[in-house]
Protein backbone atom coordinates (compact mmCIF):
# COMPACT_ATOMS: atom_id res chain seq x y z
CA UNK A 1 0.00 0.00 0.00
CA UNK A 2 1.29 2.95 -1.05
CA UNK A 3 2.78 5.44 1.95
CA UNK A 4 1.45 9.32 2.21
CA UNK A 5 5.01 10.57 1.26
CA UNK A 6 5.51 8.05 -1.30
CA UNK A 7 1.92 9.19 -2.91
CA UNK A 8 3.26 12.95 -2.39
CA UNK A 9 6.48 12.20 -4.66
CA UNK A 10 4.66 10.30 -7.03
CA UNK A 11 1.06 12.95 -7.71
CA UNK A 12 2.42 16.27 -8.90
CA UNK A 13 1.41 19.15 -6.79
CA UNK A 14 -1.53 21.70 -7.95
CA UNK A 15 1.35 24.04 -9.15
CA UNK A 16 3.51 21.68 -11.04
CA UNK A 17 0.02 20.73 -13.00
CA UNK A 18 -0.82 24.09 -13.49
CA UNK A 19 2.70 25.59 -15.27
CA UNK A 20 2.86 21.62 -16.47
CA UNK A 21 6.33 21.45 -14.83
CA UNK A 22 6.80 17.79 -15.82
CA UNK A 23 6.51 18.72 -19.42
CA UNK A 24 8.32 22.04 -19.41
CA UNK A 25 11.53 20.79 -17.24
CA UNK A 26 12.15 17.87 -19.23
CA UNK A 27 12.04 20.24 -22.60
CA UNK A 28 15.94 20.30 -22.60
CA UNK A 29 18.27 18.20 -24.24
CA UNK A 30 21.87 19.28 -24.43
CA UNK A 31 23.97 17.49 -27.20
CA UNK A 32 27.12 17.60 -25.53
CA UNK A 33 28.25 17.11 -21.57
CA UNK A 34 29.56 20.60 -22.10
CA UNK A 35 28.63 22.95 -18.59
CA UNK A 36 27.42 25.67 -20.31
CA UNK A 37 25.06 24.10 -22.88
CA UNK A 38 22.34 23.77 -20.66
CA UNK A 39 22.71 27.96 -19.58
CA UNK A 40 22.71 28.28 -23.64
CA UNK A 41 20.28 26.20 -24.43
CA UNK A 42 17.59 27.18 -21.44
CA UNK A 43 18.14 30.80 -22.32
CA UNK A 44 17.56 30.12 -25.97
CA UNK A 45 13.80 28.83 -25.20
CA UNK A 46 13.10 31.43 -22.20
CA UNK A 47 13.49 33.99 -24.85
CA UNK A 48 11.38 31.79 -27.52
CA UNK A 49 8.79 31.68 -24.77
CA UNK A 50 8.99 35.85 -23.77
CA UNK A 51 8.58 36.14 -27.57
CA UNK A 52 5.19 34.37 -27.48
CA UNK A 53 3.94 36.53 -24.87
CA UNK A 54 5.26 39.63 -26.48
CA UNK A 55 3.50 38.68 -29.76
CA UNK A 56 0.15 37.85 -27.61
CA UNK A 57 0.87 41.58 -26.49
CA UNK A 58 1.23 43.29 -29.69
CA UNK A 59 -1.43 41.33 -31.17
CA UNK A 60 -4.02 42.43 -28.03
CA UNK A 61 -2.58 46.27 -28.78
CA UNK A 62 -3.45 45.91 -32.37
CA UNK A 63 -6.73 44.62 -32.30
CA UNK A 64 -7.52 47.36 -29.50
CA UNK A 65 -5.99 50.20 -31.90
CA UNK A 66 -8.14 48.58 -34.77
CA UNK A 67 -11.07 49.01 -32.59
CA UNK A 68 -10.37 53.36 -31.64
CA UNK A 69 -9.38 51.80 -27.84
CA UNK A 70 -6.06 53.96 -27.02
CA UNK A 71 -6.25 53.26 -23.80
CA UNK A 72 -6.50 49.57 -23.71
CA UNK A 73 -3.36 49.43 -26.29
CA UNK A 74 -1.67 51.31 -23.87
CA UNK A 75 -2.22 48.77 -21.19
CA UNK A 76 -1.43 45.44 -23.74
CA UNK A 77 1.82 47.97 -25.08
CA UNK A 78 3.19 48.54 -21.10
CA UNK A 79 2.68 45.38 -20.21
CA UNK A 80 4.67 44.36 -23.43
CA UNK A 81 7.41 46.76 -21.98
CA UNK A 82 8.03 44.25 -19.19
CA UNK A 83 8.05 41.21 -21.26
CA UNK A 84 11.04 43.10 -23.45
CA UNK A 85 12.95 44.04 -20.60
CA UNK A 86 12.99 40.34 -19.40
CA UNK A 87 14.00 39.65 -22.40
CA UNK A 88 16.99 41.97 -22.62
CA UNK A 89 18.26 41.13 -18.77
CA UNK A 90 17.83 37.36 -20.49
CA UNK A 91 21.18 37.46 -21.90
CA UNK A 92 22.95 38.00 -18.44
CA UNK A 93 22.84 33.87 -18.30
CA UNK A 94 25.07 34.44 -21.24
CA UNK A 95 27.11 37.30 -20.39
CA UNK A 96 30.29 35.06 -18.47
CA UNK A 97 30.29 32.46 -21.81
CA UNK A 98 33.76 32.46 -22.92
CA UNK A 99 35.08 31.51 -26.46
CA UNK A 100 36.62 28.19 -25.04
CA UNK A 101 33.17 27.48 -22.98
CA UNK A 102 31.04 28.03 -26.40
CA UNK A 103 33.39 25.95 -28.84
CA UNK A 104 32.39 23.46 -26.41
CA UNK A 105 29.10 23.33 -28.03
CA UNK A 106 28.24 24.81 -30.48
CA UNK A 107 29.43 22.75 -33.41
CA UNK A 108 26.75 20.31 -31.77
CA UNK A 109 23.83 22.52 -32.78
CA UNK A 110 24.70 22.82 -36.38
CA UNK A 111 23.23 24.97 -38.84
CA UNK A 112 21.08 26.04 -35.71
CA UNK A 113 20.33 29.18 -35.17
CA UNK A 114 18.15 32.39 -33.91
CA UNK A 115 17.91 34.05 -37.24
CA UNK A 116 15.43 30.64 -37.78
CA UNK A 117 12.81 31.82 -35.23
CA UNK A 118 9.51 32.54 -36.50
CA UNK A 119 8.49 34.28 -33.43
CA UNK A 120 11.03 36.93 -33.79
CA UNK A 121 9.97 37.88 -37.67
CA UNK A 122 6.47 38.45 -36.47
CA UNK A 123 7.43 40.62 -33.97
CA UNK A 124 10.00 42.52 -36.17
CA UNK A 125 6.96 42.58 -38.82
CA UNK A 126 5.06 44.09 -36.04
CA UNK A 127 6.94 46.71 -35.61
CA UNK A 128 7.27 47.46 -39.61
CA UNK A 129 9.29 45.31 -41.19
CA UNK A 130 7.75 43.83 -44.03
CA UNK A 131 7.43 39.77 -44.35
CA UNK A 132 6.32 38.13 -47.37
CA UNK A 133 5.58 34.73 -45.69
CA UNK A 134 3.17 36.43 -43.04
CA UNK A 135 1.37 39.24 -45.21
CA UNK A 136 -1.44 39.53 -43.15
CA UNK A 137 -0.18 38.95 -39.43
CA UNK A 138 -0.73 41.70 -37.21
CA UNK A 139 1.06 44.94 -37.42
CA UNK A 140 1.64 47.80 -34.77
CA UNK A 141 2.35 49.69 -37.25
CA UNK A 142 -0.07 49.10 -39.60
CA UNK A 143 -2.77 49.53 -36.51
CA UNK A 144 -1.51 52.83 -35.52
CA UNK A 145 -1.33 54.23 -38.97
CA UNK A 146 -5.04 53.40 -39.11
CA UNK A 147 -5.69 54.43 -36.16
CA UNK A 148 -4.09 58.06 -36.97
CA UNK A 149 -6.11 58.37 -40.20
CA UNK A 150 -9.49 57.92 -38.18
CA UNK A 151 -8.24 60.67 -35.93
CA UNK A 152 -7.86 62.92 -38.62
CA UNK A 153 -3.68 63.05 -38.35
CA UNK A 154 -1.68 62.48 -41.50
CA UNK A 155 1.45 61.14 -39.34
CA UNK A 156 3.05 61.32 -36.26
CA UNK A 157 4.90 64.54 -36.06
CA UNK A 158 0.77 65.92 -36.75
CA UNK A 159 -0.03 64.35 -33.47
CA UNK A 160 3.37 65.30 -31.56
CA UNK A 161 2.37 69.06 -32.41
CA UNK A 162 -1.05 68.96 -30.95
CA UNK A 163 -0.38 66.92 -28.16
CA UNK A 164 -2.25 69.34 -25.57
CA UNK A 165 -5.12 68.34 -27.65
CA UNK A 166 -4.61 64.76 -28.11
CA UNK A 167 -2.49 63.30 -24.81
CA UNK A 168 -3.83 59.64 -25.67
CA UNK A 169 -1.95 59.79 -28.75
CA UNK A 170 0.68 61.40 -27.72
CA UNK A 171 1.23 58.77 -24.96
CA UNK A 172 0.60 55.95 -27.34
CA UNK A 173 3.52 57.61 -29.83
CA UNK A 174 5.33 57.48 -27.13
CA UNK A 175 4.70 53.64 -25.62
CA UNK A 176 5.27 52.53 -29.55
CA UNK A 177 8.86 54.16 -29.06
CA UNK A 178 9.15 52.64 -25.80
CA UNK A 179 8.60 49.26 -27.37
CA UNK A 180 10.69 49.73 -30.81
CA UNK A 181 13.73 51.16 -28.64
CA UNK A 182 13.37 48.06 -26.46
CA UNK A 183 13.60 45.50 -29.38
CA UNK A 184 16.76 47.54 -30.83
CA UNK A 185 18.64 47.07 -27.26
CA UNK A 186 17.83 43.68 -27.36
CA UNK A 187 19.55 42.82 -30.13
CA UNK A 188 22.45 45.27 -28.80
CA UNK A 189 23.02 42.89 -26.30
CA UNK A 190 22.66 40.02 -28.53
CA UNK A 191 25.55 41.40 -30.27
CA UNK A 192 27.77 42.17 -27.17
CA UNK A 193 27.00 38.45 -26.19
CA UNK A 194 28.27 37.15 -29.71
CA UNK A 195 31.76 39.27 -29.30
CA UNK A 196 32.06 38.28 -26.25
CA UNK A 197 31.35 34.14 -26.99
CA UNK A 198 32.66 33.72 -30.41
CA UNK A 199 34.69 37.22 -31.28
CA UNK A 200 34.09 37.50 -35.33
CA UNK A 201 34.00 33.84 -36.07
CA UNK A 202 31.39 33.07 -39.07
CA UNK A 203 28.01 32.56 -37.47
CA UNK A 204 25.40 29.91 -37.56
CA UNK A 205 23.09 29.67 -40.69
CA UNK A 206 25.24 30.90 -43.27
CA UNK A 207 25.30 34.60 -41.51
CA UNK A 208 28.51 36.28 -40.98
CA UNK A 209 28.35 36.61 -37.47
CA UNK A 210 29.11 39.68 -35.45
CA UNK A 211 29.46 41.74 -38.20
CA UNK A 212 25.92 40.23 -39.63
CA UNK A 213 24.22 41.87 -36.06
CA UNK A 214 26.31 44.99 -36.04
CA UNK A 215 24.56 45.80 -39.32
CA UNK A 216 21.33 45.84 -37.68
CA UNK A 217 21.88 47.38 -34.01
CA UNK A 218 20.87 50.32 -35.00
CA UNK A 219 17.62 49.70 -36.83
CA UNK A 220 15.13 52.25 -35.99
CA UNK A 221 11.54 49.93 -35.76
CA UNK A 222 8.46 52.35 -36.29
CA UNK A 223 11.02 55.33 -38.02
CA UNK A 224 8.60 57.75 -37.88
CA UNK A 225 8.34 58.20 -34.06
CA UNK A 226 12.07 58.17 -33.98
CA UNK A 227 12.21 60.86 -37.14
CA UNK A 228 9.52 63.21 -35.21
CA UNK A 229 12.39 63.38 -32.91
CA UNK A 230 14.61 65.87 -35.24
CA UNK A 231 11.45 68.56 -36.57
CA UNK A 232 10.17 71.27 -34.55
CA UNK A 233 7.09 70.02 -32.38
CA UNK A 234 5.95 73.73 -32.83
CA UNK A 235 4.35 74.05 -35.54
Amino acid sequence: MMTDEARRRTVPSEYAQYAALDELLHLQWPRTKAPAELSFLITTQVMELYFKLLEHEWTAACAKLDADDVRGALVDLRRGHGVQDALIASWEALRTLTPAEFDEFREAFGAASGIQSELYRELEQALGVPSPSHPDAPSLERSAAGLLQRRGFDGWLAVYRAADHNPDLFDLGEALYDAAERFTRWKQRHLMAVWRSMGEKTGSAGTSGAEWLARGVHQKYLAELWNVRTEAWVA
